[in-house]
């Protein structure tokens, strides 16, 4: 066998899905940087699997801080980011049964008072989506701010712009060994080994695996998986305005996916880190729940596919350098919030990393550094 190459840098950063691709392109302006990933190609995990929703109201505040911060990136990105635009107007309808008024009225009174989100009735949300079983909806709220992403063009602006500023991508490059020195770390694949003054890890579902690697303790990582079908609309449907429509518990939602319905039961099942597979009884509840709130037959899933959120106990994010491993700097446990807040959390992450400031405009919008440091889950 051919000894493996060395390769030197400043910064490795471990994961190219989004998380690893914006932090990289971020730290590409000023430090020399190898994103390695495991795959044959960036995103083939839980980037390319996501329900694709940009919404300031959705998640716990450290996350709406998060993508309130990145709306000004998404609708303004760099020269030569991408030619295509990356949101696209949607709304979002968070609907209730008449079992779920009071968790509706807990989740309004969470959302910025404002004329983009306002409570509806039963019968607008059926005009906002025609195909919601009358005896089904007891009251709704209507978000018009929110929007598609396209996630291919944000993931591959990253990935065009780090090249660009000279970035290193190298794929099949699964990390079999991580030790550190007096020199610094020393990371071992197949057929690269690399020497690194910093390690960025954000390798997704597999952080902990790779923080193990390391020598450092655990986040306590949980991978999730969830499931999403693609369903055909009903024949003479127009519903590429109709917004997506979510259960106010999240037991499923709904979304129009070129001319298609994207949809999910919202599972979170605790897995190991793994190529997710769609199981046949998540689907099966997913058609009944969709079955029992819209009156449409599916006939037949025309493709279904599984990803993994992972999370940390408190569902937010980890961003910061290990408080008892120098060097090693955690970029993890975004769940479902990851390619909303990857402009900002990219930022954010590439400040800490670099020693710097941290963005005025992040802060700004009520970020606390202390909510997403490791130190709070390693005490």
């Amino acid at each position: 066998m051919a000894a493996a190459s060395v390769e030197t840098c400043d910064i490795l950063v471990i994961g190219a899905g989004m998380a690893g691709a914006s932090v990289a392109f971020e730290l590409a302006r000023k430090h020399r940087v190898i994103l390695a990933e495991r795959e044959s190609q960036p995103g083939y995990h839980t980037t390319g699997r996501s329900a694709a929703l940009f919404s300031e109201t959705y998640g716990p505040p450290q996350i709406r801080a998060l993508s309130r911060a990145s709306r000004a990136f998404f609708d303004g990105p760099p020269a030569g980011f991408t030619s295509d635009r990356i949101l696209s107007p949607r709304g979002v309808l968070t609907v209730a049964r008449s079992d779920q008024v009071e968790a509706l009225e807990r989740e309004y009174s969470s959302f910025p008072v404002g004329e983009k989100v306002r409570r509806v009735s039963a019968a607008e949300a059926s005009k906002l989506m025609p195909l919601l079983r009358d005896s089904y909806v007891a009251g709704a709220i209507h978000d018009t701010s929110a929007r598609d992403i396209d996630v291919h063009a944000l993931h591959h602006g990253y990935l065009r712009q780090f090249r660009a500023a000279g970035g290193r991508l190298a794929t099949d490059a699964e990390i079999l060994g991580i030790e550190r020195d007096a020199g610094g770390w020393r990371i071992h694949t197949r057929d690269l080994d690399i020497r690194a003054d910093i390690v960025v890890n954000a390798a997704g579902a597999w952080a902990d695996a790779i923080g193990a690697q390391a020598g450092a303790h655990p986040i306590g990582l949980v991978p999730k998986r969830r499931t999403a079908l693609i369903v055909a609309a009903p024949d003479g449907a127009a519903i590429g305005q109709w917004p997506m429509v979510v259960d106010v518990d999240e037991e499923f939602y709904i979304k129009p996916d070129a001319g298609r319905f994207l949809m999910s039961p919202a599972d979170e099942t605790p897995s190991e880190p793994c190529d997710a597979q769609p199981e046949e009884l998540d689907v099966a509840i997913c058609i009944d729940r969709i079955g029992t709130a819209f009156d449409f037959p599916i006939h037949r899933v025309e493709n279904k596919w599984a990803g993994l959120r992972s999370f940390v106990a408190d569902k937010t994010p980890v961003a910061g350098f290990d408080p008892r491993l120098p060097g090693f700097f955690w970029l993890a446990g975004q769940g479902g919030y990851g390619i909303q807040t990857a402009p900002a959390l990219s930022r954010f992450a590439a400040a800490l990393v670099g020693g710097e400031t941290l963005p005025g405009d992040i802060i700004d919008e009520g970020l606390d550094p202390r909510a997403l440091s490791p130190a709070r889950l390693q005490a």
